[in-house]
């Protein structure tokens, strides 16, 4: 039964505010999110005020922003109103419980009815957990491929950004017809576009999970090979991930893999055109260093080698041009992979603050719970403690009760038995009475006769005392005052 009650109390703790550190996190909270409101409203003054602009040129974007913002809000209104819902369903099941301990019976019906009464709040408490669980790893997923389209969105940016530089200029010299955003990734090899567009899609070299378990997934995988019986360890070293995420993420893996190598061949095939290219630059470069001489020597010649010739250092110059343009192409792939690596640190930096932020957390809460729990524990023994005196009060009230009935029977038995006595001796009384006879004549001159007391009294009296006066006392006088 203590257990029981501790259980219960227990359980109320968890639901109770009004602490001093409560109130204080509640103010830094309020603080925050009153910043957070004022930022949030200069930055709709600033987009109300460009948008809503009659000379934009985006206002059409601008309305379906809007409504796609106005459906977000609503679908917000809603989910809240559901968890408001679930918490208030679960607070007044709360205070059900509260309301039957009150009143607590020491009887196997109420102490059963309590257990359920627990076991149901500790089910929705649990269901509504992992609700919030599977909504907030959906919300993550989705976190992670916005971020990633918006990292591949700002890197083009930055691309666009690099129009200035010379080699910037010497590339859209080559291609002066194409638009400047389809530049570099049409430069780029096929492979090396598919790929970086494979990564965009699924969520990065992560395929959309985390790193910690797409790590244990990997080495799991690697430990059996790639064989489909590596399906069951990897569910029990990653026990919040389902066997239909893991089929999926295997599919995903092994078109990751086929990407990537193709990606190298393709890489690699590259630099193997490059330095044949290469060469064959450098021999022509050599013979059009003989060219002007043979020209300036034998200017006679015919006009279809000139033409020729000039054919030819077109062509060196164009495959100059594109070796740049390659170049350039690569430079930039280069670039997204350590952009991709800081982005994948930074991440892991981020991951490993949260983390720790979630073992300190978890730390004060299982102190605070340990000191509340004690609390509990002492105000339970006490209130036993209570009860115990309460009984032990009770039990000498009834003893000492029995004890002055007892006397007072005793009393009242004694009581009896002398008025007994009493009633015994005036019948015997009366019985001697009517036994001797009383005859006294009446004399009424009796009472005004002295008494025999009075007549002795008065046979024998004394000096009158009206002698002369020879003496009269004084009090002493001091010897200090004799004389004066």
């Amino acid at each position: 039964m203590d257990v029981l009650v501790l259980q219960v109390e227990f359980v109320l703790f968890s639901f109770k505010t009004g602490s001093r550190k409560l109130v204080g996190l509640r103010k830094q909270n309020l603080y925050a999110q009153q910043k957070n409101l004022k930022i949030i409203i200069n930055i709709e003054k600033d987009k109300h005020s460009d948008f809503y602009n009659q000379k934009s040129d985006f206002r059409i974007e601008h309305g379906m922003l809007e409504e796609l913002e106005n459906k977000l809000i609503n679908s917000r209104k809603a989910e809240r109103a559901k968890i408001q819902q679930q918490l208030a369903k679960i607070h007044n099941n709360v205070k059900k419980l509260q309301h039957q301990l009150k009143d607590v019976k020491p009887t196997p019906d109420f102490v059963e009815k309590l257990r359920e009464m627990m076991e149901e709040i500790e089910n929705a408490i649990n269901t509504f957990k992992e609700e919030q669980r599977l909504i907030y790893e959906e919300l993550i997923k989705e976190e992670k491929t916005t971020d990633n389209e918006l990292s591949a969105i700002s890197r083009k940016i930055d691309t666009w950004a690099m129009g200035n530089s010379e080699t910037e200029k010497a590339f859209r010299a080559t291609s002066s017809k194409v638009p400047v955003d389809k530049v570099t990734p049409s430069t780029l090899p096929e492979e090396v576009v598919d790929f970086e567009k494979f990564l965009q899609q699924t969520g990065g070299r992560q395929g959309g999970w985390d790193d910690y378990d797409h790590q244990n997934f990997v080495k799991v995988r690697n430990k059996h090979k790639g064989k489909p019986t590596f399906m069951g360890e990897v569910l029990e070293h990653l026990p919040g991930r389902t066997q239909d995420e893991v089929q999926q993420h295997e599919k995903w893996y092994q078109k990751f893999l086929a990407l990537e190598e193709r990606k190298k061949e393709s890489i690699q095939n590259w630099k193997t055109k490059k330095q044949q290219k290469k060469e064959e630059i450098f021999k022509f470069k050599e013979k059009a260093e003989n060219i002007p001489m043979l020209f300036h020597n034998k200017q006679e010649n015919n006009q279809k080698q000139k033409e020729e010739q000039r054919k030819k250092q077109k062509l060196a110059v164009e495959a100059w041009k594109k070796q740049k343009s390659i170049e350039m192409s690569m430079k930039y792939a280069s670039q997204l992979k350590e952009e991709e690596e800081k982005e994948k640190k930074q991440q892991k930096e981020r991951q490993r603050q949260f983390k720790l932020k979630l073992l300190l957390e978890s730390y004060t809460q299982q102190k605070k719970e340990q000191e509340e729990f004690l609390r509990l524990e002492k105000e339970i023994r006490e209130k036993t403690e209570k009860a115990e005196k309460r009984k032990t009060a009770a039990e000498e009230i009834s003893r000492f009760q029995e004890r002055d009935l007892h006397k007072l029977e005793l009393k009242i038995l004694d009581r009896q038995s002398k008025e007994d006595e009493k009633a015994e001796k005036q019948r015997r009384l009366a019985k001697l009475k009517e036994k001797v006879e009383n005859n006294v004549s009446r004399d009424p001159s009796r009472l005004y006769r002295p008494t025999k007391g009075w007549e002795e009294r008065t046979k024998k009296i004394g000096p009158t005392g009206s002698g002369p006066l020879l003496h009269i006392p004084h009090r002493a006088i001091p010897t200090w005052r004799q004389g004066v």
